[in-house]
């Protein structure tokens, strides 16, 4: 394994033996080319010794090309061809170069300690503008770990579609380098993702509402792809009985049959996509002028594939099958209850509107899917095959974005006003703050009231307040300030010298009366009477 290689002894604290990022990504690219190459080869070489007058080319130079041509194509690079171009290359390929990639990146996250050098959590009661400074550090650090992966193992991946080319087949360098490039940054950012922290805090790193987003398409799209496999399913046990007898006419053989299974194996995360463009109502395509849709289903020459015998036959559907459109609304209604329960929001208007652009991502993630799960498969007939990307993104993004959007304003609105009882026992204590911390900014509270004043005058106006008593051991400033600068007067009668023990315990104090008004405390300055009758004996 990769983790046992001497390399993983400049992984350590000390920043000496620490190895540069970029030195851990190129090894780490070079070691899963290295084995991927060779896995393929090994097949390859099986195959060769199997039939040595196949498609393999001339000795095991013809071999080593054959298993770069595989290689390429697991990264969904596409070939030139004299006929024209393969693009429908199957998605099942690419879990070998994902695994070994992520593998890879776990191995190059340890090596350069990542995790060391910035931890997933900070300690409780840290602010929050060092939470955020932390989130964008994190983020820019699994960036540059996925570049330093994906950067020499796009470079590799160019030479290795040079030498793979032959007489028949030629690979496009650019598309290469693209998905060669692309695929090694996802699985290098997530891995690195994962070595810092677990999943859940990783997650954190999102802002709350890009992460309901996230959270609600990722739902979506994945009810929308089990919706297809089960779609898949069906229809092959519907139809066992013409697979068979596809398979039957074509008597591969032991070998050929094992090899033919595989390939279909491999193909089926491509039918996957195509039943998902189907309930989607877009459909798919077998060759320029054919459509299989909900709607109807318009076939001409079939390729002989076992699998496509699962086709419906040409005409138009019944009616029951116009059920399977109602699955992307089902799809997008439950995605904008997440988005709503991920981030409640106080503006009624707003929560809708992120529904929508929920459904509108799904609806983007769709098209990808559409495009990478389709392509030609020479020219002429066949240079259209599998669903059309625009079409997949627009149906999709309209029928999931339009429920999502209700869902999501009709889910905001019970969250804030009944949310508490009914969310309390899936997300628990968090849930209910956050509610309540939503719901105070829809309700505000009233304003606190004013301290009341401890001024004798303001109590004095005040009727539900009573007006200060003057006690025998009350002192004010000037008397505090005589004794203090005389020592030897004697204070007043009742009135402590200052630094003198207080007595042991005070007098209880008597009901209040109001009919004393103390007239002795000026604050310092001097007392004025006012005759309210002065206005009389005026001249």
């Amino acid at each position: 394994m990769l983790s046992r290689i001497p390399l993983v002894a400049g992984g350590g604290d000390d920043e000496e033996t620490r190895r540069p990022l970029p030195v851990s990504g190129m090894l780490g690219a070079a070691w899963t080319l290295g084995v991927g190459l060779a896995a393929l080869t090994t097949l390859t070489l099986v195959g060769w010794i199997a039939a040595p007058r196949g498609a393999f080319g001339q000795g095991l130079p013809g071999v080593f090309r054959a298993a770069c041509q595989v290689w390429l194509a697991a990264h969904h690079a596409g070939f030139a061809i004299p006929a024209g171009r393969v693009g429908l290359l199957p998605l099942g390929l690419m879990v070998l170069p994902a695994a070994l990639l992520y593998r890879a990146a776990m191995w190059m996250a340890r090596d350069a300690d990542l995790r060391l050098r910035l931890p997933a959590r900070l300690p409780k009661g840290s602010p929050k503008e060092r939470a955020s400074a932390r989130r964008r550090a994190q983020l820019v650090l699994i960036a540059q770990a996925g570049i330093s992966l994906a950067a020499p193992y796009a470079l590799l991946a160019g030479v290795i579609a040079l030498a793979a080319r032959n007489e028949v087949t030629r690979p496009f360098v650019g598309e290469a380098l693209l998905s060669h490039f692309l695929l090694a940054f996802v699985a290098g950012s997530l891995a690195t993702a994962r070595t810092i922290g677990p999943w859940r805090s990783m997650l954190r790193l999102l802002p709350e509402r890009a992460r309901s987003v996230v959270a609600g398409t990722a739902v979506a799209l994945s009810l929308l792809l089990a919706a297809g496999l089960a779609l898949v399913v069906f229809a092959v046990v519907r139809n066992l009985a013409e697979v068979q007898r596809l398979s039957e006419l074509l008597a591969p053989g032991f070998v050929g049959g094992s090899l033919l299974l595989l390939v279909e194996l491999l193909y089926l995360l491509n039918f996957v996509v195509w039943g998902m463009a189907y309930i989607s109502g877009a459909g798919f395509a077998l060759g320029t002028g054919t459509l299989v849709a909900p709607t109807g289903v318009q076939l001409g020459t079939v390729p002989a594939l076992p699998v496509l015998g699962a086709l419906p036959e040409s005409g138009v559907a019944s009616p029951w099958t116009m059920s399977v459109l109602a699955i992307p609304f089902l799809a997008g209604a439950v995605a904008g209850v997440v988005v709503a329960r991920v981030a409640p929001t106080p503006q009624f208007e707003s929560a809708p509107l992120w529904g929508f652009v929920c459904g509108l991502t799904t609806g983007l993630a769709a098209g990808v899917l559409a495009a990478l799960a389709g392509g030609p498969l020479g020219g002429s007939r066949l240079s259209a095959v599998g669903p059309s990307a625009w079409e997949v993104a627009v149906s999709v993004g309209l029928e999931a974005g339009v429920a999502a959007g209700i869902s999501a304003g009709l889910a905001n609105w019970w969250l804030i006003f009944h949310g508490a009882q009914v969310i309390t026992p899936v997300r628990g204590a968090a849930v209910i703050a956050k509610v309540a911390e939503v719901a105070g900014r829809v309700r505000p509270a009233a304003p606190p009231a004013a301290p009341p004043s401890r001024h004798w005058m303001d109590a004095a106006e005040d009727d539900t307040r009573p007006i200060p008593v003057i006690r025998a051991d009350w002192a004010d400033e000037h008397t505090l300030a005589e004794g203090a600068g005389d020592p030897g007067r004697p204070p007043r009668p009742g009135v402590a010298r200052p630094g003198a023990a207080r007595p042991a315990k005070a007098r209880p104090a008597g009901p209040p009366r109001r009919d004393i008004v103390d007239e002795t405390d000026d604050r310092g300055g001097h007392v004025i009477y006012v005759d309210p009758y002065a206005w009389d004996r005026d001249p």
